[in-house]
């Protein structure tokens, strides 16, 4: 196999040899019941508030727990003195007081040489008072600071109508099932036990308890935020006068939504920070451990954990689905009958697992749309996603090309009615809900992090047409597809990438929308894939690998931003630039020799480095299986493409 990269040569033994003992090692991760889950790292903030979740709860001291996340703590620390978002990143200043406060509750002295650096690193950047939303209501939880720092959440919020300004269901569900615990508690303002009385005042330049709001963030409309800001001095006048009929009422209210969306140890949402919330809500509202719904949901929080011999953290939720079904893709494109049969057996665990009768919170602004979708963890029903739903549908198509069997069908058909149900009226798809463009919402105090709303993004989107294309429609024949291929043209940046909102970032967002246009039918030669096309090629690494730095997500973006090459974001650039038609390309070539190259003896990758995203500048996440199944699938493809005449990617991813 030459390329025509004057003379570099990819071997065809040596590469089914890579592909071979990739297949060995990913089939090596299955689950005795056929599916896959992988570790799914944040960064510091989660475990840190684990610890201090047990201490606000004055919950039994398990030395030997607290010892070993303390070691995963103490590891990640930044050589800037600090706790950083992403491997190797820069500062942050809410991971860094979240990660000094625990190391200290667990006992780490303050005089000890990693706590001196990062209180000096916390103090030199303005000291804690230049913390996020979500820290400052942990620290008036605590006490260090007062009330006055928080933004008011009235819990009268949830009696407002849907036609009001703000409604709980015109925010994402990420951002609905943390709020509503978390206005209990702003209503109720409870403290922590903290039975060590312990403090971090000396993190602060000033007095803690005299912090006020924070200031606008760089996201927001200074008109937009000023005039929230100004009814939320109004709100922190008039709420101590609202009337405790109409306060119970309201808690009446949080409550019923908690309650029918606990989701049993799954957790509410089935992710960290609303079941944080929900244990600490029971709490203030006088209900202790063994009530069942806090004790299963303080349960579904240990179940998060990943303990090993010397080290432990909190992941922020579990991805069973999504890892399941992106390692089918991987084993259908690697091929071999036994690894087909697994990768059968990991579509018929996921089978089960369509959300068929629930109307989950989506259908609010979607009542007449059937459910169908599959959710991102084991069980969270409410909250199906359309990515996943669209990568479980193709997976499943695969299989039924393949062997032609029918048993998948209403599988199919159901999830592709729920993703067709679920496209905005802008023509693109959201991850969990649809038409949530109140885009003025994330200029609230609340919303210093930009991650309010849940609109639609140009991945999802490219995910929801790569699943129609595959299911045969093309702009011709359906207007959601022709919808969906002109918002991607919309949305394309003068470079000739495209965004990535929930993988990092533009490497991401790129491979995404290549492999939607051409299964879609637009042509390789228009002039938006030519230019996606040059821009992968030139953003390639000299070792021939792609990388991308979080930092691309900055709100002054000004062109890529070069990084080490990864495994998983080398093989999402080869697998875009394939879908193209680039198979003969020499950069195809060059990636797919990088690839090789960097494979361990045990078949797989070593990836340190962050290469998903949570909440863009704010919350990154490390997939441990984006490394297993990822650079396989790269691959195997292109060994399957020089193996026709065709060079044509007939598939969706």
């Amino acid at each position: 196999m030459l390329s025509r990269d004057h003379g570099v040569a990819v071997d065809p033994v040596a590469l089914e040899k890579s592909i071979s003992k990739a297949t060995e090692a990913l089939l090596g991760y299955r689950q005795s019941d056929g599916h896959w889950v992988f570790e799914l790292e944040a960064d510091s903030t989660i475990p840190a508030e684990y610890i201090l979740l047990r201490h606000y709860l004055a919950e039994p001291i398990d030395a030997a727990l607290e010892a070993k996340l303390g070691n995963y703590l103490r590891r990640v620390q930044g050589a800037h003195g600090g706790w950083p978002l992403v491997h190797d990143g820069p500062f942050d200043m809410s991971a860094s007081v979240k990660s000094y406060f625990a190391l200290k509750m667990i006992g780490d002295s303050v005089d000890a040489p990693h706590m001196v650096r990062a209180r000096e690193a916390i103090l030199s950047r303005g000291g804690a008072s230049g913390s996020n939303v979500f820290t400052r209501f942990l620290l008036a939880l605590y006490g260090v600071v007062t009330w006055r720092a928080t933004p008011v959440l009235p819990i009268e919020i949830m009696l407002l109508p849907i036609w009001s300004p703000f409604h709980i269901n015109k925010i994402s569900y990420w951002a609905r099932t943390t709020m509503v615990p978390l206005m209990v508690l702003a209503a109720l303002k409870p403290r922590a036990k903290n039975p060590k009385g312990v403090g971090i005042d000396e993190l602060f330049l000033e007095d803690p308890k005299s912090v006020r709001m924070a200031p606008k963030a760089p996201h927001q409309s200074a008109s937009w935020f000023y005039l929230f800001r100004s009814l939320d001095a109004v709100l922190r006048v008039i709420e101590p006068m609202f009337p405790k009929s109409l306060r119970q009422r309201a808690i009446d209210a949080a409550l019923a939504f908690t309650e029918e969306r606990l989701n049993g140890e799954d957790g509410m949402g089935a992710i960290y920070p609303p079941m944080a919330n929900i244990v600490m809500m029971y709490e203030a509202l006088g209900k202790d451990e063994n009530f069942p719904p806090r004790a299963t949901t303080r349960r579904g929080i240990d179940k998060l954990l990943v303990i090993r011999d010397d080290e432990a953290y909190c992941q922020p939720c579990v991805s069973p689905v999504w890892d399941t079904a992106l390692t089918c893709h991987a084993l259908q494109e690697a091929g071999g009958d036994d690894t087909l049969a697994k990768a059968k057996q990991g579509l018929d665990w996921l089978k089960p697992r369509q959300v068929l009768e629930l109307k989950g919170d989506w259908a609010v602004k979607a009542p007449d749309v059937r459910p169908g979708g599959w959710a991102f963890q084991y069980n969270n029903d409410h909250y199906p996603d359309l990515d996943d739903t669209a990568v479980v549908v193709m997976a499943m198509d695969r299989v039924r090309r393949h062997t032609g069997t029918r048993e998948y069908d209403e599988a199919i058909a159901r999830g592709r009615e729920w993703i067709e149900g679920l496209q905005s009226r802008d023509g693109g798809w959201a991850a969990f809900d649809v038409n949530n463009l109140e885009y003025y919402l994330n200029n609230i105090p609340f919303s210093d992090h930009g991650a309010l709303l849940d609109p639609p993004t140009e991945d999802v989107t490219a995910r929801c047409i790569s699943m129609l294309g595959q299911l045969g429609e093309t702009a011709e024949s359906s207007k959601a597809m022709a919808d969906g291929v002109a918002y991607l043209r919309r949305t394309q940046l003068a470079e000739g990438s495209w965004y990535g909102r929930w993988g990092l970032n533009y490497v991401y967002g790129t491979w995404s929308v290549l492999s939607a246009l051409n299964v879609a039918g637009v042509d390789r030669n228009d002039p938006m894939v030519r230019k996606a096309v040059d821009w992968l090629s030139s953003v390639q690494n000299q070792d021939g690998g792609w990388g991308e730095d979080a930092v691309s997500y900055r709100l002054d973006y000004k062109g890529y931003e070069v990084a080490p090459s990864t495994a998983s974001q080398t093989a999402w650039a080869l697998l875009g630039l394939m879908a193209a038609g680039e198979v003969e390309n020499p950069a195809v070539a060059r990636g797919v020799e990088y690839l090789k190259a960097t494979q361990t003896e045990k078949g797989l990758w070593d990836e340190q480095r962050y290469t998903a995203t949570g909440f863009p500048r704010v919350f990154y996440l490390r997939y441990h299986g984006y490394s297993k199944f990822f650079p396989l699938w790269a691959l195997a493809r292109y060994r399957n493409l020089r193996s026709t005449n065709s060079r044509v990617v007939g598939v969706g991813m």
